[in-house]
């Protein structure tokens, strides 16, 4: 893993530093730009040789919508031609910008890492030194604000890591082993069922989906046990199938290639929890991975196959590409009778036809309790995480209906897919309050932006994160935080 940068807050800036200078649209600029070079439109960038020194101007967009977001992205931008243009020393003047500082540390970590861990003629480089620069007076706060900034863009890029390995190298024993290093160094507990566990506790899901392959499943749980008595618990859940060839319901051949990337909720889950054991919220969080491989050996699960989860429901196998409800369903189940904490969520790759219906930049979200899926709007709006509500249950109980068990895996029609999924994990978390999000869009990006590379995104962890916080500081209460 590559992140070729080193963040500072100082009063007093180095003379030889390039400059980057965030500007909104239409701003004037005492350079020679002509306006279709630059004129300070969102994700664009332009490097100029001035005398002293070099100055990379980084747009805004529109002067009347600066978010953090929108300088988280900026920053991104920034650094990735900071990278480009072989800089080594950079400055950054936030005295005006103190607020939007914790933003632009993230978006600098976030626009640099890059995945070249396997390219063998891959030069070595030295990282970037970015200076932050604002009054005397304003160090102590913004140093808070960076490092803030810093624990959830570490925790995005820890999770962008994971998601760019790929099968051969992560597999649900490798997931748990990582998860427990994860646990030792931010002072977490840790507990891994291994497949003979699985199957004497009665995860019959968990055991269902991973039969095809070679590669064991496995549960996998970090527990983070905050000082403050009586806390309210959340439970944070993801789907972590370690590669989805589709099973016996086998995928086409150019849909595999990106099917490395089906753990991203469980890799979100393990970045949560970095962030959490880094600024320690004021509530308890448990983090469970439902790790599997979804494969085609002579032991996989068949279409037609009946699955008893490991809170005794039973599941008509339609599809076995549609896995991935088949492990959360025992996770969630876990949670509601083990567990039982104040909240649930969970973050899963779960439907292309999410995808269809938000795109690729915002993620689906299920909650019945329309306070708390406000409260998760708005935070994730604020980390740069979209999500978008959308409907369950209800209309669409009667497509998961099975005649030979509790429910099936698969709706029976092609209609709502999202929403069918979703339905079918509410069957596990009735009287739980539960937010459930479909990461498939902007868990990853086939192509670079001006921002971000190409690969894992880490989506989840900031708006996830934000809203444990929000949360907790209310002490569980959803109204209070409106």
């Amino acid at each position: 893993m590559s992140e070729k940068v080193q963040i500072k807050v100082s009063d007093s800036a180095s003379e030889g530093a390039d400059l980057i200078l965030f500007k909104p649209k239409n701003e004037f600029i005492p350079r020679p730009f002509r306006e279709k070079e630059f004129n300070g439109s969102s994700d664009s960038s332009i490097l100029f040789h001035a005398a002293e020194r070099r100055e990379i101007y980084v747009g805004l967009g529109d002067p009347n919508r600066l978010t953090n977001d929108v300088y988280r992205r900026a920053a991104g931008t920034g650094i990735r031609r900071a990278i480009k243009a072989d800089s080594n020393e950079l400055l950054i003047d936030v005295s005006d910008i103190e607020e939007a500082a914790e933003a632009i540390a993230e978006g600098l970590l976030i626009g640099a890492y890059a995945f070249d861990d396997f390219l063998t003629d891959q030069k070595a480089s030295g990282s970037i030194v970015v200076t932050l620069v604002a009054p005397k007076r304003s160090l102590k706060a913004l140093r808070e604000r960076v490092n803030r900034g810093l624990s959830l863009g570490r925790a995005t890029n820890y999770v962008r890591q994971l998601g760019n390995l790929p099968g051969n190298i992560i597999n649900p024993k490798s997931l748990s082993d990582d998860s427990e290093k994860l646990s030792k160094s931010g002072g977490l507990t840790f507990r891994t069922w291994s497949k003979n566990e699985l199957i004497k506790e009665g995860f019959g899901g968990l055991i269902a989906v991973g039969s095809g392959s070679i590669n064991d499943p496995r549960l996998i749980q970090i527990d983070y046990t905050c000082s403050k008595k009586k806390a309210p618990t959340i439970a944070v859940v993801g789907k972590a199938i370690t590669f989805d060839s589709g099973g016996l319901c086998l995928k086409e051949a150019g849909q595999m290639i990106e099917m490395k990337f089906d753990k991203m909720g469980g890799c979100s889950v393990l970045g949560i929890m970095k962030a959490v054991a880094e600024l320690r919220p004021d509530c308890n969080v448990v983090g469970l991975l439902a790790a599997a491989e979804n494969m085609t050996g002579a032991s996989a699960y068949r279409p037609g196959d009946i699955v008893t989860t490991y809170d005794g429901k039973t599941v008509e196998v339609a599809n076995t590409d549609a896995e991935g409800r088949i492990v959360l369903a025992d996770a969630l189940g876990y949670v509601r009778k083990k567990i039982k904490p104040d909240l649930v969520v969970d973050l899963a790759t779960l439907t292309g036809a999410c995808v269809v219906a938000l795109g690729e930049e915002r993620a689906g979200l299920f909650c019945n309790d329309p306070e708390l899926s406000s409260l998760f709007q708005k935070c994730g709006e604020d980390a740069g995480e979209k999500v978008w509500p959308l409907p369950f249950e209800e209309e669409f109980e009667s497509l998961i209906e099975s005649k030979v068990a509790d429910v099936r895996n698969l709706g029976k029609t092609r209609w709502g897919g999202a929403s069918t999924a979703a339905t079918f994990l509410s069957q596990w978390t009735k009287g739980l309050p539960h937010i459930h999000l479909d990461i498939a869009g902007p868990a990853m990006s086939d192509g670079e932006k001006s921002y971000r590379g190409p690969g894992a995104t880490g989506f989840g962890v900031r708006a996830v994160y934000q809203f444990i916080e929000t949360w907790a500081s209310a002490g569980g209460s959803k109204t209070e935080v409106l």
